[in-house]
């Protein structure tokens, strides 16, 4: 019977390499063939590889400044480090940049930048409802512009058992919208089970959502059901909006509830390793908690939606993450949150 076979070190990181090479990260495929090389100097195939991406990098760099202008150097990783995405830029380009951003953050490398950390405070929400200067919640930001809370302790372990116990027998794979017919359908780039619970299912559901509103200010009779989902091992979704683009024209148009115009998620459990919610283009990882919810509003007063506000689920590692989340649409919120003329306004 022959044995297992040992794959060597410099074999992975040569097959690695070309694989980066091939998604279209060329910076990423050299700098694992130059630590191939220091491991193996009179590797033929590298040598040969290391001087074919060199080649490639400086030609993406020649395209680049000829696309952006004065605007892009030699080096580009000052604007990959920003996260500055040009409008000018190619799909594949925001991509890398995005994906870069994205698995960066899931691995809990992403840092605020000193200004945002000094606006960044804690407090006790007694408004806008009057239940709530009885009740008031905790409440952090995490990030100002867009605004994105983070309530604590808002759920109880009661609620989150009573939630499991009733989503449990009705989940099935998660899915998501085609944009071009407005299907729904099963996607690589999200990995997880998921269910539907209505008001009525029990007085849980129905104190919920509740308190959703009473802490948001939004009408609830237009919001979509309590969406519950489970991520295993490896669970995931990637970078997406929650909002309908404009190109997504049939989006709601079932639901005749206009777009979504904000998000309420619910942790419903700690996770030992990843499974971070997080924002590549604010830098911003919020990390799962038990019995807390995070919140932000999709669009801004004006309608038009809130390119920020686009994130993720990183992938489970360890553990198994339990969520809930209310999308609360734009009708009923008229008086709620008016209008503004001005498309950014906050």
């Amino acid at each position: 019977m022959e044995g297992n076979k040992t794959v060597e070190r410099a074999d992975i990181l040569e097959y690695l390499a070309f694989s980066t090479y091939m998604q279209g990260n060329i910076r990423q495929a050299l700098k694992l063939t130059d630590e191939l090389l220091e491991e193996r100097p009179n590797h033929q195939r590298a040598q040969g590889n290391k001087v074919y991406y060199e080649e490639a990098l400086q030609q993406q760099k020649t395209q680049k400044r000829g696309e952006l202008g004065d605007f892009m150097d030699e080096d580009a990783t000052a604007v990959e480090k920003e996260y500055t995405i040009s409008e000018s830029m190619g799909e594949v380009e925001k991509w890398q940049i995005e994906r870069q951003a994205y698995e960066r953050l899931c691995r809990g490398e992403g840092k605020l930048s000193p200004e945002m950390l000094l606006k960044l405070h804690c407090f006790y929400k007694t408004g806008p409802s009057a239940y709530l200067r009885l009740s008031p919640v905790k409440t952090e930001i995490a990030h100002i512009h867009p605004t994105i809370y983070i309530f604590h302790d808002i759920l109880a372990d009661s609620e989150i058992s009573d939630i499991k116990e009733l989503a449990t027998p009705k989940f099935k794979r998660a899915t998501v919208q085609n944009y071009k017919t407005g299907e729904l359908e099963t996607a690589s780039y999200r990995i997880s089970k998921s269910s539907w619970l209505k008001a009525e299912d029990s007085k849980t559901v129905e104190k919920v959502n509740q308190r959703i509103e009473v802490i948001t200010g939004l009408n609830m009779q237009t919001a979509e059901e309590l969406q519950v989902a489970n991520y295993g091992i490896g669970g995931h979704y990637e970078p997406h909006f929650d909002y309908a683009r404009r190109e997504e024209k049939d989006a709601f148009k079932s639901l005749g509830t206009g777009n979504r115009i904000a998000t309420f998620l619910f942790y419903m459990s700690d996770v030992d390793a990843g499974g971070a919610t997080v924002f590549p283009q604010l830098e911003l990882s919020l990390w799962p908690k038990k019995g807390t919810a995070a919140f932000w509003h999709n669009l801004h007063p004006s309608g038009e939606g809130d390119t920020l506000t686009r994130h993720a689920a990183c992938p489970v590692l360890v553990g198994t993450k339990w969520v809930s989340n209310k999308w609360i649409h734009e009708r009923g919120q008229e008086f709620r949150r008016p209008c503004e003329l001005d498309p950014r306004a906050l």
